[in-house]
């Protein structure tokens, strides 16, 4: 119960350093079920902090099932009465279509999003993604289904809640899926301390620089360990080691 208070009271501080210099959050579910009871009621203290900060919140649980399971997953995490509350989900799609439908019918009802898992950032996923099937790759396949999903649920910006994961670990990848889901907001995992660079990244955004959104978690949260900010802020002082990490990330960005 204290390690929970203890993580929430932290992600709080995280939360105040960079509400005013990102636009969405994504805290990893598998670090509060680590503390179990008392640490998903901190998840869902951390979900609503961060929305009370104007911050849209993406909760990274990389959820699925078939039929009704994955309908409670979806109103678990998305639904109008969820006791989570989160604007978005990372889901799995390797139980086909049936299990993608009911969270994409849950963005209907409330303007949700998920986030599809197509080309993931670490080493390994390429032993699934990368198979292929009558000439086409796992993952495209996924891609495909993923663009077809928003065929009928575009908005005026032209993008559609059914998003995408694709790792700036591999530029090559994202620059094909930017062009294979024109209409999908792209999740970039794999900036910072997974050694992806701002230039592998822009490749995810379209035309207008819009379309993704780019995560980067170790590399800021530990910032005051990096070489860097080492000599400048005392371990007591990694909020400002966070926010200075915040505003180098944004200034690559821009550049």
């Amino acid at each position: 119960k204290q390690w929970a208070a203890a993580y929430q009271t932290f992600c709080y501080e995280i939360i105040d350093v960079v509400r005013e210099l990102v636009p969405c959050v994504k805290p990893q579910a598998a670090f509060f079920e680590a503390l179990g009871p008392e640490g998903m009621v901190a998840l869902g203290n951390v979900i609503r902090y961060a929305e009370q900060a104007g911050l849209l919140v993406i909760t990274d649980g990389k959820r699925n099932d078939i039929g009704s399971t994955a309908t409670a997953y979806a109103d678990a995490y998305l639904g109008t009465s969820s006791p989570w509350g989160s604007d978005s989900l990372t889901v799995s799609p390797y139980l086909g279509r049936d299990s993608l439908e009911p969270f994409a019918e849950m963005c209907d009802q409330r303007d949700g999003g998920i986030f599809v898992l197509v080309k993931t950032s670490n080493p390994g996923g390429g032993l699934f993604q990368e198979r292929e099937t009558e000439g086409q790759t796992l993952y495209q396949s996924v891609a495909d289904l993923v663009r077809e999903l928003n065929t009928t649920r575009l908005g005026e910006c032209g993008y559609g809640p059914v998003g995408a994961v694709v790792g700036a670990t591999y530029p090559e990848q994202l620059g094909e899926l930017r062009q294979a889901m024109p209409t999908s907001w792209i999740l970039i995992p794999g900036f910072g301390a997974q050694g992806g660079a701002a230039e592998d990244v822009l490749i995810g955004l379209d035309d207008k620089g819009l379309g993704a959104i780019v995560n980067n978690s170790r590399n800021l949260i530990f910032a005051h360990a990096r070489e860097e900010y080492r000599e400048r802020f005392a371990e007591i002082q990694w909020p400002d080691a966070v926010s200075e990490a915040t505003k180098a990330m944004n200034q690559q960005l821009s550049r």
